[in-house]
């Protein structure tokens, strides 16, 4: 498989040198020359399979050349003892991505990343740094997937003042090769400063650079695998009992089923809606998780159609009403993951696909922090299942969408993209207590060890050289 860049075409790399680059020489961001397909074998089986399985089938055709099958599959199980459970709630299900060790969807590339970038590097005596912008889960994320890698250290950049407490101590309280920086401003600027840095020659004459945001490929193709899963298990009607993280509420509507729970789960319904593809309802900030979906569907994953729901950063949900993109400064809002006014992988999505291939595929839905609250306190009340803010926006993005009826009833998921306690300030308050995973209680022990510096460029490339 070869990559090129989105600014030039006539140019292209392997996996292993877009992976380990980040980003393009000219600026762009590197995407597949063509997008795989999956065999009909494995189509007809993405509902049965085991989810390391089906992470090796999805991810195995963009590496070859550069990762051989059994090292991939060692690199797979590895990275995921956790899995993506496919739980009802109501009428409808959430795909929940927060059963890894940061409790977010970034641990599912996050963690292949960092195994597949040890594998790449084998050898080298040169060290590799890796700087990320985060507006809060991607530093925590790639903070422990990169923990005590030899050979490679990371940098952290996030916005001051607007990552909670919990994220905070993800992104900078590991120490080691890990190293934080609070910058004064908006993720956006974050998103800025790495970029020049990765743009700067000498600074990369200097030492060797790559990036660990949705920008660099081999983070967003992994995250792939989730799509393909679900919608699989959606297409032949199946679900899965919830995990240890699963943020139940005991009472009303639950029941104890194949070992997990399961809320309000309605077999005879979900063997109804056997055989249609799905509606995945992404919570959106940088695009990265949606692009990630879009290669899932076009590599022959059975998905309808998706739903981008932003906050009050609605950028691409303007441009698919209008046609005409404009990048805008950030918000800040309750969903802070997903405060981002210039989002880079639109970029990705649009050199695959034009804007009327946008809009036949992508309903575009923004939701206000008022409402996000509402949402919170209702599913909380009507199902006893507490869900962030950030899915609070896709779930009733969701409930837009319908009651507009833009979208028709059927299989219909929403992806829940962190744990409700990594945003316990915003979510106790409406619900009360949440119960917390082990492995975030056992975060918030860590002391906080940062460096704040102003959202200037100089400023950062002062403490890299």
């Amino acid at each position: 498989m070869r990559f090129f860049s989105t600014r030039n075409k006539q140019d292209n790399v392997s996996f292993a040198a877009a992976a380990l680059s980040g980003l393009a020489p000219d600026g762009g961001l590197f995407v597949p020359q063509e997008i795989p397909q999956y065999t009909a074998a494995v189509r007809s089986s993405l509902g049965t399979m085991g989810y390391c399985d089906v992470a090796f089938e999805t991810i195995k055709p963009y590496v070859a050349g550069d990762i051989p099958d059994s090292v991939l599959e060692d690199i797979v199980h590895s990275a995921y003892p956790f899995s993506a459970p496919l739980v009802t709630v109501g009428d409808r299900m959430v795909l929940e991505l927060f059963h890894g060790p940061t409790a977010a969807f970034k641990d599912f590339g996050a963690r292949f990343m960092a195994r597949a970038f040890s594998y790449l590097r084998r050898g080298e005596q040169k060290p590799l740094r890796i700087l990320v912008a985060t507006s809060g889960d991607t530093g925590g994320a790639v903070a422990d997937g990169f923990f005590e890698v030899p050979g490679i250290s990371v940098t952290v950049l996030y916005p001051k003042g607007r990552v909670t407490p919990l994220q905070e101590r993800q992104i900078a309280g590991l120490g080691g090769n890990i190293s934080a920086i609070a910058v004064e401003g908006s993720f956006d600027d974050c998103q800025r400063l790495v970029k020049a840095a990765l743009g700067d020659e000498n600074l990369r004459k200097r030492m060797d650079l790559s990036s660990a945001n949705s920008i660099n490929i081999s983070r967003l193709i992994p995250q792939s695998v989730y799509y393909a899963a679900a919608a699989g298990k959606a297409f032949a009607g199946l679900t899965d009992p919830g995990g240890e993280a699963t943020p139940k509420a005991k009472g009303e509507g639950w029941n104890m089923e194949g070992g997990g729970w399961r809320v309000n789960t309605n077999a005879a319904d979900l063997r109804a809606r056997a055989g249609q593809p799905a509606i995945l309802t992404v919570p959106s900030g940088n695009f990265g998780n949606l692009t990630a979906g879009l290669y899932a569907m076009k590599m022959g994953a059975p998905v309808k159609q998706f739903i981008a729901a932003t906050n009050i950063n609605k950028t691409v949900p303007d441009f698919l009403v209008s046609g005409d993109y404009q990048p805008r400064d950030s918000q800040a809002t309750i969903s802070n993951a997903m405060d981002v006014g210039a989002p880079s992988n639109f970029e990705r999505m649009a050199a695959h696909f034009s804007w009327e291939e946008m809009r036949r595929i992508i309903l575009g839905v923004y939701i206000s922090d008022e409402e996000t609250r509402r949402t919170i306190h209702d599913v909380h009340q009507h199902y006893g299942y507490f869900i962030d803010p950030h899915t609070a926006v896709g779930w009733n993005g969701t409930d837009k969408l319908l009651a507009e009826k833009q979208i028709e009833a059927g299989p219909a998921a929403i992806l829940s993209t962190a744990h409700p306690a990594k945003f316990s300030e915003t979510v106790e308050p409406i619900t009360g207590k949440i119960p917390v995973p082990v492995s975030l209680s056992k975060t918030m022990e860590r002391k906080v060890d940062s460096k704040t510096i102003p959202a200037e460029v100089s400023a950062f490339m002062e403490m890299l050289y």
